[in-house]
């Protein structure tokens, strides 16, 4: 177990803690020994993310919680502090998608979406700033995407529920700045991630959903959202990919939606078509518990060097500044020689 130099071990709460990016999560900050508020719908793979948090030295608190419901994530809050203590970090991680073209999407489920990957960030920073505003102190961590930037086909409630993320982190991060809060709002930036996803969520087309791109790891993403709950900066972006979808948008943003509209609606789909019987948990969660690995184990990057950098940027400007030394003092030798 991780030593903190912490009096007490870390209270974080993390939702979407059943499975995928945030039951890696999960993982990532039991191995500090903190105590973790568990929320999520599905009480199996909550359970089994308590077995884990246990067995890897830290203390956990299942928390059964729709995040698109205001009152369910208040008082899965104040339960949390209750009984574990005062939190010191709560990541928004819970999302809901969608596979369809948008005229095919109803209102209601598009509102859905909405509700659970936009609102449910609002519910839980709103929660988190109650609570940590007058301790002056704590961390909350908006899990984002590279779709926040760039839109693509067939996820259009998903990409505008993430685009409104950037919006409400400019508002709130600038008041806490206005009000020299200490209180901390970081958004992680997520390329594709191998999570259960691509099996349960609800599409309309012919092959099974997957991801678009190079795919990582979810203890990749696990890995930037603990450290984006260090950090002070405001974004923390995961992998080349990523970072190009980001840079890529603000440079070529119309050829990239005519690329998209040639690559992106195939390149979406499997070549197995979907099953009639497929599950979805659009409206409720799909019993059992799924672990953080999806089905994508065989092509998935398990490291960022992006990232990497990111994370360790005074080693890697001590080692640049270093090699122009040596550079400088070799043509300098160079020079000198008859």
């Amino acid at each position: 177990m991780r030593k903190t130099g912490r009096a007490r071990p870390r209270v974080v709460v993390v939702t979407g803690a059943s499975a995928g990016v945030g039951r890696a999560t999960v993982r990532e900050f039991a191995r500090e020994g903190a105590a973790i508020g568990l929320l999520a719908r599905g009480v199996e793979g909550l359970e089994a993310a308590r077995r884990e948090v246990e067995v890897l030295g830290g203390r956990a608190l299942v928390l059964p919680t729709d995040v698109a419901d205001e009152a369910q994530v208040e008082a899965a809050a104040a339960r949390v502090e209750a009984e574990l203590g005062p939190i010191d970090v709560w990541v928004n991680n819970a999302f809901a998608g969608l596979f369809s073209p948008f005229l095919e999407i109803t209102p209601e489920e598009y509102r859905r979406v909405t509700d659970v990957t936009y609102m449910g960030q609002v519910h839980g920073t709103r929660a988190a700033l109650k609570r940590m505003l007058p301790r002056d102190r704590g961390a909350i961590v908006l899990v984002g995407s590279a779709l926040a930037y760039r839109g693509i086909p067939l996820q259009a409630p998903y990409c505008a529920a993430k685009h409104a993320l950037q919006g409400f982190q400019d508002s709130v991060r600038a008041e806490l700045l206005h009000a020299r809060s200490r209180v901390r709002l970081v958004m992680v930036q997520l390329p594709a991630v191998n999570t259960p996803q691509f099996d349960w969520i609800r599409a309309r087309q012919l092959g099974e959903p997957k991801p678009v791109g190079p795919v990582y790891q979810p203890e990749v993403a696990a890995r930037a959202i603990h450290f984006a709950a260090r950090t002070r900066r405001k974004e923390v972006i995961v992998g080349a990919p990523a970072f190009e979808a980001i840079v890529g948008d603000k440079l070529a943003s119309g050829w990239l939606d005519r690329h998209l509209a040639r690559t992106a609606v195939d390149g979406q789909q499997d070549q197995s078509p979907i099953s009639p019987e497929r599950p979805d948990n659009l409206f409720e969660p799909v019993p059992g518990d799924h672990g953080a690995h999806g089905r994508f184990d065989a092509g998935a990057r398990t490291r960022s060097p992006l990232l990497w950098a990111s994370t360790h940027r005074w080693p890697v400007a001590g080692g640049a500044l270093l090699g122009l030394a040596a550079a400088g003092l070799g043509l300098g030798r160079a020079l000198r020689r008859p």
